[in-house]
């Protein structure tokens, strides 16, 4: 990944390609006045929410499940 320094006037000019540059992942700045004033950055998608309920009924629960674990579980014999 590269930066790269443009003045505001010439970025005026290729937008599009200092566009292009920071979708790749390169560091974009633009200054005016040789005053450091904007950072090109693209807007990462955010993953979608989840919807509860969706696969009701795909999981199950054993009877045992809540009854208490053996000695032997705890005590590492088999």
């Amino acid at each position: 990944m590269d930066t790269l320094t443009v003045d505001v006037k010439e970025a005026e000019m290729q937008l599009s390609k200092l566009l292009a540059l920071a979708l790749q992942g390169n560091t974009v700045i633009i200054t005016e006045n040789q005053e450091l004033v904007v950072q090109l950055v693209p807007i990462r998608k955010q993953p979608q929410r989840r919807t509860a309920g969706l696969h009701r009924g795909a999981m199950r629960m054993s009877e045992d499940f809540n009854d208490p674990l053996p000695d032997a579980f705890w005590l590492d014999e088999e």
